[in-house]
Formats: C-alpha cells, sequence, structure tokens
C-alpha cells in the first residue's frame, strides 16, 4: 500500500494502476446509474446548442458560448453551473469537483479548460479519485510526478463539443462501441449498457456518465463516477 510521504515514480505508477481494475466492481452498477441519469432533461437540452448551424461551422467558439449561455445546466454538487463560465471556473466551483480542480490546475490540462474550445470533459467527482488506492492521488500531485498527471488529466478530455445524445449515437453508428479520441493520444470506449453511459479507459475499468451535458461557453463537461487512466509506460 502506497504512504502518503512516498514519491512515486511514473514507471511505478503503472504497478498502481493495475490496481485499478477494482473500480468496476466498485462502481455503481448500470441499472442504479439509468434511474438517476437526468435523460428527459439532457435530451432537451441537447436539441437546442449544438445543432450544426452555417453559423458554427464560421464561429465555433463564438457559436458555442452563446448558446450555452441560455442553456438550463443541472446542478453539480448541489452548485450552479453557469453556462457563461469556462469549464475551468465551473469545475472549481462545484463542491464534489474539487480534487479535479487541484489535479488540473496542476497539470499541463488546465490551460485546455480555461481557454476557448470546444472540449468535452469527463470529470470525475472526489468520490470517484477517493475509490484510488490509498495515497495515489497525492502522488500524483508530487512534483516528481506532473508527466503522469498530465497524461491522466488529458486523457479525461476529447477535442469538439460532444454531447450524451451525440455520444449515443457515436455507438450506435460503430456498431455499439465508439472510440473517442483524447488530448492524451488515446480513445476511450464508450458503450450502452440500458439508459447508461460506460466509458472504458485502457486498463479495462469502467466509469459512468451520473450528470450529463452541463454547457459551458468552452464546451461540455459530463460527470462521470471513476477516474479514467491511460497506460503510463
Amino acid at each position: 500500500m502506497l504512504k502518503h510521504r512516498e514519491i512515486l515514480h511514473p514507471s511505478l505508477l503503472l504497478t498502481a494502476v493495475g490496481v485499478l481494475g477494482m473500480l468496476a466492481a466498485c462502481a455503481q452498477q448500470p441499472s442504479q446509474l439509468a434511474e438517476r441519469l437526468p435523460a428527459p432533461q439532457g435530451e432537451a437540452v441537447n436539441a437546442r446548442p449544438y445543432a450544426v448551424q452555417p453559423e458554427v461551422r464560421r464561429q465555433p467558439a463564438q457559436a458555442l458560448a452563446a448558446a450555452a449561455a441560455t442553456a438550463i445546466n443541472p446542478y453539480v454538487g448541489g452548485t450552479a453551473m453557469l453556462g457563461t463560465r469556462t469549464i475551468a471556473d465551473n469545475c472549481a466551483a462545484a463542491p464534489n469537483l474539487r480534487v479535479l480542480t487541484r489535479m488540473v490546475a496542476a497539470s499541463n490540462a488546465g490551460r485546455a479548460l480555461s481557454e476557448a474550445g470546444p472540449i468535452t470533459v469527463f470529470a470525475p467527482t472526489d468520490a470517484a479519485f477517493a475509490r484510488l488506492p490509498n495515497g495515489a492521488a497525492d502522488q500524483l500531485l508530487a512534483s516528481a510526478n506532473r508527466p503522469a498527471l498530465s497524461k491522466v488529466m488529458s486523457y479525461h478530455v476529447v477535442q469538439g463539443a460532444i454531447t450524451l445524445n451525440q455520444v449515443r449515437a457515436r455507438i450506435d453508428a460503430g456498431g455499439g462501441i465508439a472510440r473517442l479520441p483524447t488530448v492524451a493520444g488515446a480513445p476511450l470506449t464508450a458503450t450502452k449498457e440500458g439508459a447508461a453511459i460506460a466509458l472504458t479507459d485502457a486498463n479495462g475499468s469502467k466509469s459512468y456518465v451520473e450528470t450529463p451535458d452541463i454547457q459551458q461557453v468552452n464546451g461540455v463537461v459530463h460527470v462521470v463516477n471513476g477516474v479514467l487512466v491511460p497506460q503510463l509506460g
């Protein structure tokens, strides 16, 4: 078991990542998540902001910001997610995304979440980070492991603003599987499990979308119940 004060080299982190296989068993069951997903609200929100109009092709950033400003976003951690904010600002405002906010600020991914997009972020909750091996989150924040941290955070970011309905459409078009290329360079695998959307990382661990379609001026956020980890070798 990792100690909080030990410095974990990225090559050793690969061993710790193997423990993430337990997340699939620890994660909530798809049937439970299906009951919690705000599907009717999400579908209503999805219908408005990302329709492909000529204006979007000419000025994607401006059109995205204008649509987000009028979007009806779900609350995250009991806090309103304002469409006039950036992804970084809204994540910082959510009380259940504090660990993610710390990690983003310490990594190269922080700039992407603050600048003009569009991007899509799969945002793990504090509870998701708590299920990592003991001390792993602190080790990622150690200065010696910043390259590994940046890769892990970038693995949660996909270029383009992708709504949950669009993920479902990609899954259908792919015969039941959609590969979402991340900024880290490796894809996430998206599948349907009932009404839930599952994301499988490079290590075979699954996470599920809990709160979809949080629209911001530079993209969209989907809150997930697990940490997505790329191969770190």
